[in-house]
This record gives structure tokens, sequence and C-alpha cells, in this order.
């Protein structure tokens, strides 16, 4: 697995974990980081810091583009993947929006429901062709 593909995965972890049990994400960061055991890469820092930064209007552009769906509806770990991909698609400048679409699917495959690749693609396309200028 590449280096940033780990990264995202830890990002989410971090990101699931602290959704789950209603915790500061970034205080979860820190005590991943803290026991050091798998390291944390950098870039998880950064999307995970990021996602909280921005998280008001991640939300937003989540809520908008989940077409039925509300934020608190969606399986816990999906929340986090499109958090963290929408974040790096909109504030991150130095990875293509396709790696990121990608990236998020094959976590959505890895690590949710039969439908969420789908529906994961589906979200981060319509947040794509709304805010991201062609």
């Amino acid at each position: 697995m590449a280096a940033r593909s780990k990264a995202r995965k830890r990002a989410v972890d971090v990101l699931y974990e602290a959704d789950l049990r209603s915790s500061d994400p970034l205080q979860v960061l820190r005590d991943r980081v803290g026991d050091d055991s798998p390291p944390v890469p950098d870039h998880a820092v950064r999307l995970v810091e990021g996602v909280v930064g921005q998280q008001a209007r991640i939300d937003e552009l989540i809520e908008r583009h989940a077409q039925g769906w509300s934020l608190d509806r969606l399986p816990d770990v999906d929340r986090a993947i499109l958090r963290m991909a929408t974040y790096e698609l909109l504030w991150v400048d130095d990875v293509p929006d396709a790696v990121v679409i990608d990236e998020a699917v094959t976590l959505a495959k890895a690590l949710s429901t039969d439908d969420s690749p789908a529906y994961v693609n589906g979200v981060l396309g319509g947040i794509v062709k709304a805010e991201i200028p062609t």
C-alpha cells in the first residue's frame, strides 16, 4: 500500500474512532501520535487537522450531496471517509481529484457495506461538480 493510501486509512481510523466515541478528533489524533504504534504519517495528521478545521463546511457539503440521507444516518465509517475525502478534494492541491475519489471508494470497499463504494463515489462526484471549477 502506498504511503498516502496508508495515511488516508489512518486518518479515517482516527475520524471514525472519534465519531464513534463522541470524542475530539484532535485528541484521538494526539493519542495515536503519542503511542506511535503504528506511526501516524504526516499526511494523516494533515487530513485530520484539516477535517476538524473545515468540518462545518464539509458536513454542509456532504448533507447537500447525500441525496436523501442526513449525515447522522450515514454509516459511521462512510461519514469518516466522506469527511476525509471532501477535505482532500477541496483543500489539498497536490492530489488529483480522481485519485482522492478512487482512494475513498477503495476504502469504502474495504471498510464498509456493499453499497458504500457507489454511494461514496456519487457523493464525492457531486461535490466535485458543484464546488471545483473546471
